[in-house]
């Protein structure tokens, strides 16, 4: 038996052709049925978890495998930038990938060597045992799989939003995703996504990734402040979340019936 079948286009492949920014949600329950559930909703993308989510390789697999049949791009987040566990990660088939906690261009070169073959990188070759190549059933994987891969970092503390220009400079790194929550504590306002330091940041770290001709993200599960960042450009945004969005409906319905007043929810996520 001889066949062929074609790698699954990456997340830049819709990028470079979308005529609008790109609304994602995020997947963090670690459930394939929920993924596909997601999957089906209308977003352009979705956001697997793997930092902040009881997510393994196992779960990241059967998650891929849930949604592949919907009109969805699947963006996988590591844990931490590991170049071992990112070379797992592509040989399940994970093809974009944003990697966080890159605070310098050398965090950034790190992240692009671990997702690419030699010579452009570090990731080592394991084709016929991996997902990715369908164990070989796609020819030429080896020498075109790095037009396959996306690779966004993601810049979410003061000292990447200080190296922001380089980080968006080093080679291989197609765009950044920038977290407000984790860049508000880090500039000591835990918790206020919304603070006028932490806008301003995000917003000059947007700048900088369109003047680099970078594709640029952000998290923003507030809808005025989501509007707020497509109008500044970004390309593509992170509108919410699989668990919170249970949470937030759970909880409405039990109140609906104790006919209680809920109480605000956090901006923070």
């Amino acid at each position: 038996m001889s066949f062929r079948v074609a790698a699954d286009p990456s997340f830049k492949d819709f990028l470079t052709t979308a005529d609008r920014s790109l609304l994602g949600i995020w997947v963090c329950s670690g459930s394939a049925l929920n993924a596909e559930i997601c999957a089906g909703a209308g977003f352009d993308w979705l956001f697997i978890d793997a930092e902040h989510s009881p997510n393994d390789l196992s779960s990241i697999l059967a998650q891929l495998q849930a949604v592949r049949s919907y009109p969805v791009v699947p963006v996988v987040r590591p844990p931490f930038n590991d170049t071992v566990l990112i070379k797992q990660y592509l040989d399940l088939g994970v093809q974009s990938l944003i990697i966080p906690m890159v605070n310098n261009a050398e965090d950034a070169r790190k992240a692009v060597a671990a997702c690419h073959y030699p010579p452009l990188g570090v990731r080592g070759v394991g084709s016929a045992l991996a997902r990715s190549a369908r164990w070989n059933r796609i020819g030429g994987y080896l020498q075109n799989a790095s037009e396959t891969i996306t690779v966004m970092v993601q810049i979410e503390s003061a000292e990447a939003v200080a190296n922001v220009e380089q980080i968006v400079g080093t080679d291989g790194v197609d765009g950044i995703f920038i977290g407000p929550s984790d860049l508000a504590a880090s500039m000591g306002v835990i918790g206020q996504q919304n603070h006028p330091d932490v806008v301003d940041a995000v917003t000059s770290s947007i700048r900088a990734g369109l003047a680099a001709g970078k594709y640029v993200g952000v998290n923003a599960f507030d809808k005025s402040t989501a509007q707020g960042y497509i109008e500044a450009g970004a390309h593509f945004v992170g509108v919410g979340a699989d668990v919170a969005l249970l949470a937030r409906a759970s909880e409405a319905l039990a109140m609906s019936f104790a006919g209680e007043k809920g109480t605000d929810t956090p901006a923070s996520y």
